[in-house]
């Protein structure tokens, strides 16, 4: 294919980690490559994300793992069957970097660090020959001729294909803002709403819970809420008390769901068990032993270990009618009632949903815009953090630049 794509330029605008990796395949398969980010470096956000231990995929049973990606699934399999967390390891061991697995199944380089990796990664590039451009965002299309303001002003690039590579809307100070949307709508380009995901949500706390218990982490407890196809789920892990609400990983692994529902509903209820490895019968006996001269929030503290957050949550979210009663008392606390109204802003979230939906594209090409194709979180997947937005953005970005390797041949042989 070198011959035949060799002497052809494509564009790449985005230069996080979908856009690296259509350059890379696609300088790898001869084509000429300039990637265009706006920021004043490339992989600003992946090494954010490496800060606090760089997550590349995860080791969990590959059928599962695709499950991850729930209504996308079927339309990103193929690409993760090319490129999934076995092809990710191996690819990250050819930069120099080895790996490990976490007790979670969560894949780490050794150095838990995201910088080694990115520079590796861009020497090989540039050995490659892909010429990378900072301070340049791109502004849409002039005829046939993108629109690239840089430093100087604004230039007219031709190319022959081009791969948008351009985020979600999450993080905005670190590239992905969105600007892309009503670029592609004046193309006819059919795209979902953008929406936070992996996301925290507002509760309307009291100003006394709030003010006392923002920031406190809710360690070792329970989550049972309805799956988005209307499933009761549990899960257990912890979670943070914000200011407005809560966030955390084990609020994020339910937040697709939690956030579709207050969009249907308005708001939406979880419950929480503050005591999960306790059963239902053994906080009943323990609740309704005589206490004496004690409160029951000493009681609570003597006989379960129930304080701190715990204990004021317990007392933010029942009434007082409940905590006065043995048997209501010791039901909430196996299940207690958390009233989420909002999502947090999606600049906080960790990733965004929506984007170009799969129906506007033919493969990862727009139909409505032959020879330009989008890769990575611009497209409408979402899925839970544990190495699977990476993942995806790295096989979506592979499959996008074979995708243009193979439009750009049959082009020429046309």
């Amino acid at each position: 294919m070198h011959s035949q794509t060799q002497s052809r330029r494509v564009v790449v605008i985005g230069g996080g980690p979908a856009g690296l990796m259509a350059a890379h395949t696609l300088a790898r398969g001869g084509a000429q490559v300039d990637l265009y980010d706006a920021m004043p470096s490339v992989g600003r956000k992946f090494l954010l994300a490496g800060r606090g231990g760089m997550n590349i995929t995860h080791a969990e049973a590959y059928e599962v793992f695709v499950t991850r990606y729930a209504k996308a699934a079927a339309s990103l399999r193929p690409m993760l069957d090319a490129f999934g967390p076995q092809q990710v390891r191996d690819w990250v061991h050819s930069l120099g970097v080895d790996t490990f697995v976490g007790s979670s199944g969560r894949v780490f380089p050794t150095d838990m660090k995201a910088a080694p990796m990115l520079r590796a990664w861009l020497h090989q590039m540039r050995e490659d020959g892909v010429r990378v451009h900072t301070r340049h965002r791109w502004l849409g299309w002039n005829g046939s001729a993108l629109r690239i303001a840089g430093p100087d002003g604004e230039v007219a690039v031709e190319c022959d294909a081009v791969v948008l590579a351009l985020g979600g809307a999450s993080w905005a100070r670190l590239g992905s803002d969105g600007a892309w949307i009503p670029l592609l709508a004046q193309q006819g380009v059919e795209v979902a709403p953008l929406a936070p995901a992996n996301c925290g949500f507002d509760v309307d706390w009291s100003s006394h819970f709030s003010d006392k218990f923002a920031g406190d982490p809710l360690t070792t407890v329970a989550i049972v809420s309805t799956d988005a196809s209307g499933q009761t789920v549990r899960k257990q892990g912890q979670f943070v008390v914000t200011a407005s609400g809560v966030e955390g990983s084990l609020i994020y692994a339910l937040s697709a769901a939690l956030r579709d529902q207050i969009s249907a509903n308005g708001s939406t209820q979880i419950y929480l068990d503050l005591l999960p490895d306790l059963t239902a019968g053994r906080v009943a006996d323990e609740v309704a032993r005589p206490r004496g001269a004690r409160s029951m929030s000493s009681h609570l503290q003597s006989r379960l270990g129930l304080k701190g957050v715990k204990a004021g949550l317990l007392r933010e979210c029942t009434s007082a009618a409940v905590f006065a009663d043995t048997d209501q008392l010791a039901a909430a606390i196996k299940l207690l009632p958390v009233r989420l109204v909002r999502p947090r802003p999606i600049d906080e979230a960790i990733s965004s949903a929506g984007g170009v939906c799969f129906d506007a594209l033919d493969g990862l090409m727009l139909k409505s815009r032959p020879g330009t194709f989008v890769a990575g979180e611009m497209v409408d997947w979402e899925a839970p953090t544990g190495g699977y937005l990476l993942t995806a953005c790295f096989a979506t970005g592979l499959e996008a630049g074979r995708q243009t390797l193979s439009w750009l041949q049959n082009s020429t042989n046309s």
